[in-house]
C-alpha cells in the first residue's frame, strides 16, 4: 500500500504570521517581491500625482524623479542604507521642485522601514535625524512655510521608524524561542539516542556475559562426559556420566532462563520491563563459584557483606561471573581460584585470583574484560585486571556503595 504522503498546507493566517516573523533579508523571491512592490508603490504614486490640483501636479521631470525613485526599492532588502540614501537623493530634488508632497511619501517610508527593521536602533535614529535635516534643509530653500509643513508631518517619520524598531525586537523574540525550541529538541534526540547507545551495550554486556560462562561450563562438563566414556570403555562410570550430564542440562536451563528475560527487556523497545525480575546479587555468587567447581576449578570463597546497592551487588555479580569464566577457559587444569568480596571505607572490595597459566598467547581478545569495566564504571567503580607478579591472574574491584539514580543505569 502506497503512504499517503500529502503535506497539510498551512493556512493564510499561519502563512501571514510566518512572513511577518521571517528576517526580510533571508526571505525566499526577496527581489521578485521587492520589485513588485516598487511596482505597486510607483502605482500609487502616479495616482497621487494625477489627483492633485494642475499647479502642483508634476511636470516632466518631476515625473521621471517621482518614478526614478521606486526604483531602488527592489533591492532594499540587500542595500537597505544604500537604498534610503538613493531614495532620498531623487526625493530632494523632487520636493525642491515643488511638485505635489505626498506622492513619494510612501516609497520613502518603506525605504525608511527597511532600514529600521534591518538595523540596530542607533543606526535607525541616526539615519532618521539625517533624513529629516536633509528634506527640511532642501524645502528652506524653497518654501519655508512647506518646510514647517514638512515638520508638523514628522511625526509619521517617527511612527514608521519606531514601527521598524519594534518589528525588528518582536522578529528577534521569536527567533530566540524557535531557536530554543529547536535546542531543546536536539538536546531531547541527544538523549534519546545516547540512551538507545547505552541500552544497546548494556545487553551486549548481558548477552556476552550470560552466553561466554553458559557456553563455556557446558563446555567443560561435555569434555568431563567425554573423557569418562573414552577413558576405561570397559568400566564404564554410569553415575558419572549422569552427574555431568546433569551439570550440563541445569547450566542450559539455567541459561534458557537468563536468555528469556533478555529477550523480554528487548521486546520492550527500550522500555523498562517489569518482567525483567530482580537483579542477580552478590547471593548469586555462591551459584556462580558452585558452578565453578563442577567445571573443575578449586575455589574457595570469602563474602564478609550483605546488604547491597542492586545496582552495585548485579555490577559485583557479573564480574565475578566473567572472572570465573575466565578461568575455567583460560587458567589450566584444576586451577586454585580465591573469591573474596568485603566491605571497607563505604565500598565493595571485590577480587578473583588465580594461580593458572592466562590466556595463550596470541590469542583474540574477546569482550570479558571490557565488558568488566564497563560494569564497574556503571556504578562508579574501578576495576583492575592483569596477570599477577607470582603467577596467574587477578581481577581487582572497588564498587562505591553510594551511588545516584544515574550512575546505577544500566548495571543490570
Amino acid at each position: 500500500m502506497q503512504a499517503n504522503t500529502t503535506s497539510v498546507r498551512p493556512r493564510r493566517g499561519e502563512r501571514i504570521i510566518a512572513a511577518l516573523n521571517r528576517d526580510p533579508r533571508t526571505a525566499p523571491h526577496g527581489v521578485r517581491n521587492d520589485a513588485l512592490l516598487a511596482v505597486a508603490l510607483a502605482l500609487s504614486a502616479v495616482c497621487l500625482g494625477l489627483l492633485t490640483d494642475q499647479a502642483r501636479r508634476p511636470d516632466a521631470l518631476g515625473w521621471t524623479l517621482l518614478l526614478a525613485a521606486h526604483v531602488p526599492i527592489m533591492w532594499r532588502r540587500r542595500r537597505p542604507l544604500l537604498v534610503l540614501a538613493a531614495v532620498v537623493a531623487l526625493v530632494a530634488p523632487y520636493h525642491a521642485l515643488d511638485n505635489n508632497h505626498g506622492a513619494p511619501l510612501p516609497a520613502s517610508f518603506v525605504a525608511l522601514y527597511t532600514v529600521a527593521v534591518t538595523g540596530r536602533p542607533l543606526r535607525t535614529i541616526l539615519t532618521g535625524t539625517a533624513v529629516l535635516g536633509i528634506v527640511v534643509s532642501v524645502m528652506l530653500t524653497v518654501n519655508a512655510h512647506q518646510a514647517l509643513g514638512l515638520l508638523r508631518v514628522s511625526g509619521w517619520v517617527i511612527a514608521v521608524l519606531f514601527f521598524g524598531v519594534d518589528v525588528r525586537y518582536y522578529r528577534q523574540y521569536v527567533a530566540s524561542i524557535v531557536e530554543r525550541a529547536e535546542r531543546a529538541e536536539r538536546t531531547r534526540e541527544e538523549e534519546a539516542r545516547r540512551r538507545v547507545a547505552e541500552e544497546r551495550v548494556r545487553i551486549a554486556r548481558d548477552l556476552h556475559d550470560l552466553l561466554a560462562h553458559s557456553i563455556t561450563l557446558i563446555g567443560v562438563q561435555t569434555s568431563v562426559a567425554v573423557h569418562v566414556l573414552a577413558a576405561d570403555p570397559e568400566r564404564l562410570d554410569r553415575a558419572a556420566i549422569a552427574r555431568a550430564l546433569e551439570d550440563i542440562a541445569g547450566t542450559c536451563r539455567t541459561a534458557r532462563g537468563e536468555l528469556r528475560t533478555t529477550l523480554d527487556v528487548l521486546r520492550e523497545q527500550g522500555a523498562e520491563s517489569e518482567a525483567r525480575g530482580p537483579l542477580p546479587g552478590v547471593d548469586g555468587v555462591t551459584d556462580l563459584v558452585g558452578a565453578a567447581r563442577l567445571a573443575g576449578a578449586r575455589v574457595r570463597q570469602t563474602v564478609r557483606i550483605r546488604e547491597v546497592p542492586p545496582a552495585v551487588g548485579a555490577a559485583a555479580y557479573r564480574i565475578v561471573q566473567e572472572a570465573l569464566t575466565n578461568v575455567v577457559r583460560h587458567a589450566g587444569p584444576e586451577p586454585v581460584v580465591r573469591v573474596d568480596l568485603h566491605e571497607k571505607d563505604g565500598a565493595l572490595h571485590l577480587s578473583v585470583t588465580d594461580d593458572g597459566t592466562g590466556p595463550s598467547p596470541g590469542g583474540v581478545p574477546g569482550y570479558g574484560l571490557v565488558g568488566m569495566r564497563e560494569r564497574a564504571r556503571s556504578v562508579g567503580g574501578t576495576i583492575d585486571a592483569g596477570p599477577r607478579t607470582q603467577g596467574g591472574f587477578e581481577v581487582a574491584a572497588v564498587l562505591p556503595l553510594m551511588i545516584t539514580a544515574t550512575t546505577g543505569e544500566g548495571a543490570g
